[in-house]
């Protein structure tokens, strides 16, 4: 075959690849977009395009979601704050603190921790604390108060009495304690619950919790009263 007729060949076959592109082109020039986004496309089809950055690996399409405005009166209803006033502040239990033993730097006596506590100028056996209490015009009460010292009485288990000071009224028939000693280990036992068993509830009779069997003990003490703190006997006249 001569140059003439491979020359006449290339452009026939030329003619039949670009016809139809021409045809496009001149569709979407009737659209009103430049005939070269048309070679964009392409390009950018084959993933070589100028703006390699912006190619996406995912030959999945991307998906642009609208977006949704965000409600602002709802949102400043959800983030508004609460005045205190409008809430009750939680209520805690009666004797939050759970029982605890606390080993001090030396021995202590009942009547020393209680003394040391209450700032009573009483001195002797924790047995006569009750009848030294008037003797020092301090009041003495049939009923628990707080910050009161309790007076055992003095019995075959306890020769000596026994003092403890009274932290927290529980209720009619409990109350919580702090004493020292109780154990005979000298130590210091920290929110003991004491529950009162007289028949008439006046606190002539109770049980003391027991930290080994964490329960109330099964003995049972004989309670003189109760050495007010902050309060006078009246005055003679």
């Amino acid at each position: 075959m001569s140059n003439l007729h491979r020359f006449v060949l290339s452009i026939a076959a030329a003619s039949i690849v670009l016809a139809p592109l021409s045809a496009q082109a001149g569709t979407m020039a009737g659209t009103g977009r430049p005939v070269s986004d048309i070679t964009k496309d392409v390009v950018s089809f084959f993933g070589f395009g100028g703006d390699q950055a912006n190619n996406p690996t995912d030959p999945q399409p991307v998906i642009e979601r609208p977006q949704i405005p965000l409600k602002t009166e709802l949102a400043l209803r959800e983030i508004a704050p609460v005045m205190v006033a409008d809430v009750a502040p939680p209520r805690l239990p009666a004797a939050a603190a759970a029982p605890s033993v606390e080993t001090p730097l030396h021995r202590l006596f009942c009547v020393e921790y209680a003394r040391i506590r209450s700032g009573f100028n009483i001195m002797g056996d924790a047995k006569q604390w009750w009848t030294h209490a008037a003797q020092n015009i301090y009041a003495r009460l049939s009923h628990p108060v707080e910050e009161a010292v309790m007076v055992f009485s003095g019995s075959k288990r306890l020769k000596r009495g026994h003092v403890a000071v009274v932290t927290e009224i529980v209720s009619p028939r409990q109350v919580i304690v702090d004493q020292a000693n109780w154990q005979n280990r000298g130590e210091i036992d920290h929110a003991t619950p004491v529950m009162d068993v007289s028949p008439d509830n006046d606190w002539s009779q109770v049980r003391v919790w027991d930290m080994r069997s964490n329960g109330f003990g099964t003995h049972i003490y004989a309670i003189s009263g109760f050495i007010a703190k902050g309060l006078t006997t009246a005055a003679r006249d």
